[in-house]
C-alpha cells in the first residue's frame, strides 16, 4: 500500500512537472505581435507588443509616445525640440546624431525596437541586424492619412488603441475647425524655411504643404515642386515678385540649434513692401516642432493653433 502511494505522488510530480514545462513554452511561443509594413518592410514585420527598451530616431513619433506615455531608452541628442527637452536627461541614452546613429551603443542597449525616419533610411540595414525596425515617415502628398497610419500603429504596438482614437478624433475636429476658418479667407500664404543667409520656399504637397493642402491655405505660388525636399531656394526679388498675403517662416537654424536668421531674412527694406511684411501677417512659426517633430501626437496639435493663431493676430 506504501508502494502504491509513494509511485502515486512520483506520476502526480511527474505530471505537474510537466504541465509546467509546457505552460512556460505556451506562454514564450504565444506573445502577441503587430505586423508593421513601411516604405522598408514591405513584405511586414513582427513587432512584440509593448516592447520594453526602444530606441526612436523619429522626433514626431518620440513626441507621439511622450504624448501616449509610453517609455523610451534612448535617442540621438544632437537637436532635441524644446518641447521634449526632458529627452536631455541622462537617464536617457544618447545614440548619436540624426544622421550619424552610434550603432556600438545602440547595440549594447540591446533594444526590442528601433524607430526611425527618412534621415536614417540610408542605414537601414545596419538597424535591423540589431532590432525589428520601423520607419515612421509621413507622405506629404497623403499628410493625414499617413499621420494616422503611422499614430495607430504606434498605438497598436504600444496597447493605446483608445487613447490614440481619442487623440485622433480631437485633432479631426480642430483640422474641420480650421479648414472652415480658412475657407472664407481671400488671402493666399507662402511658406519659407530661412537657413543662414539663404531662403526656400514649400508649396502644396510638400514638406510643409500640409499648411495648404490639410489646413486650407491658399498657395500663393502653385508652380513650386513638392518633390524638392529642400525647397525652391529663393531671392527678395521673388518675394517682392510672387507677393504672398501671409508669411510662414521656419527658422532651419533655430531649429538645431545655431543661429537665428529668419527676421533678418524677412524683415528688411528689400521685402518691405510685399504684403505679409505691410502688413504685418508674417507667421513664425515653432522651428524645432515643424522641422524636426511634425507628425507627433502633440506636435499636430500645436501646429494647428500656430496657423489659426498666424492668420488671427493683429
Amino acid at each position: 500500500m506504501k508502494k502504491w502511494i509513494w509511485m502515486m505522488t512520483v506520476l502526480t510530480a511527474i505530471v505537474v512537472l510537466a504541465a509546467c514545462g509546457n505552460q512556460e513554452k505556451t506562454e514564450g511561443t504565444n506573445e502577441e505581435t503587430v505586423t508593421v509594413k513601411d516604405m522598408l518592410n514591405k513584405d511586414g514585420v513582427e513587432i512584440k507588443k509593448n516592447p520594453k527598451k526602444v530606441v526612436v530616431f523619429d522626433m514626431g513619433s518620440l513626441d507621439t509616445l511622450d504624448k501616449l506615455g509610453v517609455n523610451v531608452t534612448a535617442l540621438p541628442k544632437q537637436a532635441v525640440p524644446a518641447y521634449l527637452s526632458k529627452y536631455e536627461d541622462d537617464k536617457y541614452k544618447n545614440v548619436g546624431g540624426l544622421k550619424e546613429p552610434d550603432f556600438e551603443k545602440i547595440a549594447e542597449i540591446d533594444p526590442d525596437l528601433i524607430i526611425i525616419q527618412n534621415r536614417q533610411a540610408d542605414a537601414f540595414a545596419e538597424f535591423k541586424k540589431i532590432a525589428p525596425t520601423i520607419m515612421m515617415n509621413v507622405d506629404h502628398a497623403n499628410y493625414m492619412e499617413s499621420y494616422q497610419k503611422n499614430v495607430t500603429t504606434l498605438g497598436e504596438i504600444f496597447e493605446k488603441e483608445d487613447q490614440v482614437k481619442k487623440e485622433l478624433a480631437a485633432i479631426d475636429e480642430k483640422v474641420k475647425a480650421l479648414k472652415e476658418q480658412t475657407k472664407e479667407m481671400k488671402q493666399n500664404g507662402l511658406i519659407i524655411m530661412a537657413n543662414d543667409s539663404k531662403m526656400s520656399a514649400f508649396g502644396p504637397q510638400s514638406r510643409y504643404g500640409l499648411i495648404h493642402d490639410v489646413f486650407g491655405i491658399k498657395p500663393a505660388d502653385q508652380k513650386l515642386d513638392p518633390s524638392d525636399r529642400h525647397g525652391k531656394s529663393i531671392s527678395y526679388e521673388y518675394m517682392v515678385k510672387t507677393n504672398p498675403d501671409y508669411l510662414f517662416v521656419i527658422d532651419r537654424g533655430a531649429a538645431i540649434g545655431g543661429e537665428t536668421s529668419a527676421k533678418k531674412l524677412v524683415e528688411n527694406d528689400y521685402v518691405k513692401s510685399v504684403k505679409a511684411v505691410k502688413n504685418n501677417n508674417v507667421v513664425y512659426l515653432s522651428s524645432d516642432m515643424w522641422y524636426l517633430s511634425g507628425g507627433g501626437l502633440e506636435s499636430m496639435n500645436a501646429m494647428i493653433d500656430e496657423v489659426k493663431q498666424g492668420i488671427e493676430q493683429k
